[in-house]
């Protein structure tokens, strides 16, 4: 029996990375989109195989008429998140909805309250917990092998040509470099640190506006405390271009990886100078297969609506 999974946006993320895992996904069929242009939709649909009669549409309402569209994921702007996740929950359809998962911390305790009203599963889409580096190393981390955890660092950037991206503007976003690539390293420390270390304790943020001038953030720097004493510093920038790289240290080990803050689930990791093997998966593989495997209720979902808010809310703290 297979789930019969929408896409709504047909931007890179869902026409690169996200349309083409659903095919790799077991118990899972992609079934229609959404878009605002129609004829965007219509192009969409046939190159990624929708299998719904009707697999194309231009209106909200009309896509979640179809009974037997049963879950959707959400990859649009950040601003229009709060406004279409509270509308499929209203219309039963569970939900995988890109990060962040809103741009204020009160439409995102709105989605999650909905979702658990009307009964429909929630996840945030943070797809570095999926890569083969990143699991092995918490798997390590979080068994004690690694030793105490002191500090982590985590560098993600791109360089921007111009400033034309969505993200750069107030209309629909609120974050530029942080919404883009942040809010992953902000997941990645928290699901690294969280097991051993509780709760973020403390949060500062800096941010550089100075090559375009508009209204976020093209560079910023995060410090979060983690528990009474860890620290994880985070830089993300749309002002130059970098290999990206996470880097962990413990008492008993230093881990380093070059290139896994990235789509695919490549790069590099050592831990204490030797080479880490792992496996290499397509990490939205994995995020849309624990969707689906939690939707028949055979695995938890991995980054709840209340995981999505705390990010959320960390990343007001830090560009406050």
């Amino acid at each position: 029996m297979s789930i019969n999974i929408g896409i709504i946006g047909t931007g890179r993320i869902a026409g690169n990375q996200l349309a083409p895992a659903l095919q790799n996904v077991k118990g899972a069929r992609f079934w229609s989109v959404l878009s605002r242009d129609k004829d965007r939709a219509t192009a969409f649909a046939n190159q990624h195989g929708a299998m719904a009669q009707t697999n194309a549409f231009d209106s909200l309402a009309s896509f979640l008429a179809d009974p037997a569209l049963e879950a959707v994921i959400i990859a649009t702007p950040d601003a229009l998140h709060a406004q279409q996740a509270i509308a499929c929950a209203r219309a039963g359809k569970h939900i995988l909805l890109e990060k962040p998962m809103a741009t204020s911390l009160e439409d995102a305790q709105e989605i999650t309250e909905t979702c658990t009203r009307e009964r429909v599963r929630l996840a945030i889409a943070y797809h570095l917990r999926w890569h083969g580096a990143h699991q092995k190393i918490a798997q390590l981390l979080h068994s004690g092998e690694l030793g105490k955890p002191f500090y982590a660092r985590a560098l993600w950037t791109w360089k921007a040509e111009d400033n034309s991206n969505w993200r750069a503007h107030d209309q629909l976003g609120k974050w530029w470099g942080l919404a883009g690539v942040g809010t992953h390293c902000v997941d990645l420390m928290r699901w690294m640190m969280l097991p051993i270390c509780g709760e973020v304790t403390g949060v500062t943020g800096l941010v550089d506006k100075s090559t375009y001038g508009g209204p976020h953030d093209e560079t910023a720097s995060l410090s979060l405390q983690f528990g009474e004493s860890v620290i994880a510093d985070i830089t993300t920038s749309v002002q130059f271009s970098a290999t990206s790289r996470f880097e962990l240290y413990c008492s008993d080990a230093v881990v380093i990886c070059d290139g896994t803050l990235a789509t695919d689930g490549g790069g590099s990791a050592t831990v204490n100078n030797e080479p880490l093997s792992f496996e290499l998966l397509n990490p939205y593989v994995g995020e849309i297969q624990n969707f689906v495997d939690a939707i028949a209720g055979t695995a938890r979902v991995a980054v709840s609506g209340a995981e999505g808010a705390r990010n959320v809310e960390i990343l007001l703290q830090a560009s406050s």
